[in-house]
C-alpha cells in the first residue's frame, strides 16, 4: 500500500513538474515595482525582467513603477490582484518597516510570499568637498546636533532611515531627534547630496558607485561586517568606530487567493531565475548578495523579520 501511494506522488510529482515547465514558457509576468524608477525596487525588478526573459524562463516580462508611502500603495494594489497569477511585487526590508510607520491598513501577511532574493549592504556617503571625511567625523556631528545633519534616503521606515538612526544612537546621539529626509528614488537622493543640500546620503553601494568612482561622492562607510568585494577601499562603519550593521534584503511576492497551480508556477519561475548563469552575472555586476529563500522558508523569515524590525524602530523612536 505505501508503495503504491510513494509511486503515485512520485508520477504526481512529475506530472506536475511537467505542466510547471510548459507554463513557463507561455509566463506573460507583470512585475511592480512600488516606487519611482531609480532605487533598489526598480533596479531588482528590471534584473528580474532581463534574467527571466534571457534564461527563456518567460515569454515576456513588463515592469511597472507605483509610488509613495514605502511601497504601501502598490502593496495594496497588489492585494486588490487577488487570483492574478501572472502578478509579483518587489519588496524588501524597507516595506516591513513603511508598513509599521505609516499604520497601513494592508501588511505582507496578506500577500503571498513567493521568494527572499538578495541582501546588500549599505553605504553612507557625503559630497566629495564635504569636510565630513570619516564615520567618526559624522558621529561627532550627530552626536553633538541630530537635528543639524541632514541624511537622504529612501522611505521613511526603510532600511536607510533606519540605519541613520542606528548610527545616530551608536554615535552617542538622540535617534528620535535625526533629521531625515525620505526620497522615492535613488535619483532624487542623488541630485540632493550632490547640490549640496543634504549632510549625507545612505543607499545601497550599486546606486551610488557611478558618482563614487566618478569622485563627486566619498564613502564614510559601508553597514557590513566586511569590506565588500567590489568596493575594497571602502571601509566598514565599525573600522570607522562606529558599532552599526545591517543588511537590506529583497525579495518578491505575488497576489493573495493564488491555486496551488499557480503559486507553484511562479515558485517554480522564480526558482529557475535565482539558480540561473543570468541571475548569478547580474548579482556579480550589482554587487548583491544571493540570499535566495524559497516560499515557505521566506514566509517564515518574513513573520520573524517584522517582528525584529519593530524592535528596532521602537528602540529607535520611529514608531511609539
Amino acid at each position: 500500500m505505501l508503495t503504491a501511494i510513494l509511486k503515485r506522488g512520485a508520477v504526481t510529482a512529475v506530472a506536475l513538474a511537467g505542466l510547471t515547465t510548459a507554463a513557463f514558457a507561455q509566463l506573460e509576468l507583470k512585475i511592480m515595482a512600488p516606487a519611482a524608477p531609480g532605487g533598489g525596487w526598480d533596479g531588482t525588478a528590471r534584473s528580474m525582467q532581463q534574467a527571466l526573459t534571457a534564461a527563456g524562463i518567460a515569454k515576456s516580462v513588463q515592469v511597472t513603477n507605483v509610488t509613495g508611502a514605502g511601497g504601501t500603495i502598490g502593496l495594496a494594489q497588489l492585494i486588490g490582484a487577488k487570483g492574478d497569477g501572472n502578478q509579483l511585487m518587489v519588496n524588501g526590508f524597507v516595506m516591513v518597516g513603511a508598513i509599521l510607520l505609516n499604520k497601513s491598513p494592508v501588511n505582507l501577511t496578506q500577500a503571498t510570499p513567493i521568494a527572499r532574493l538578495t541582501a546588500e549592504a549599505l553605504v553612507i556617503v557625503v559630497p566629495a568637498d564635504s569636510p565630513i571625511k570619516t564615520a567618526k567625523d559624522l558621529a561627532e556631528r550627530v552626536k553633538a546636533d541630530p537635528a543639524k545633519v541632514t541624511w537622504a534616503g529612501g522611505s521613511a521606515g526603510g532600511a536607510d532611515h533606519i540605519l541613520a538612526a542606528l548610527f545616530t544612537d551608536a554615535a552617542g546621539g538622540d535617534a528620535k531627534k535625526i533629521n531625515y529626509i525620505p526620497f522615492s528614488g535613488g535619483g532624487e537622493a542623488l541630485a540632493a547630496m550632490l547640490g549640496g543640500r543634504v549632510t549625507a546620503g545612505i543607499s545601497g553601494y550599486g546606486e551610488f558607485e557611478g558618482q563614487i568612482k566618478a569622485g563627486k561622492l566619498r564613502v564614510i562607510g559601508v553597514s557590513a561586517s566586511k569590506r565588500l568585494d567590489n568596493a575594497p577601499d571602502a571601509p566598514t562603519l565599525k573600522e570607522g568606530g562606529v558599532d552599526v550593521e545591517l543588511l537590506n534584503w529583497r525579495s518578491v511576492v505575488a497576489p493573495p487567493g493564488l491555486t496551488d497551480a499557480q503559486k507553484a508556477t511562479l515558485s517554480g519561475a522564480i526558482d529557475k531565475m535565482a539558480k540561473s548563469k543570468e541571475w548569478a552575472e547580474i548579482l556579480k555586476a550589482r554587487g548583491w548578495d544571493d540570499a535566495y529563500l524559497a516560499s515557505a522558508e521566506f514566509d517564515a523569515f518574513l513573520k520573524a523579520e517584522t517582528v525584529r524590525v519593530e524592535k528596532v524602530m521602537r528602540d529607535v523612536g520611529l514608531v511609539k
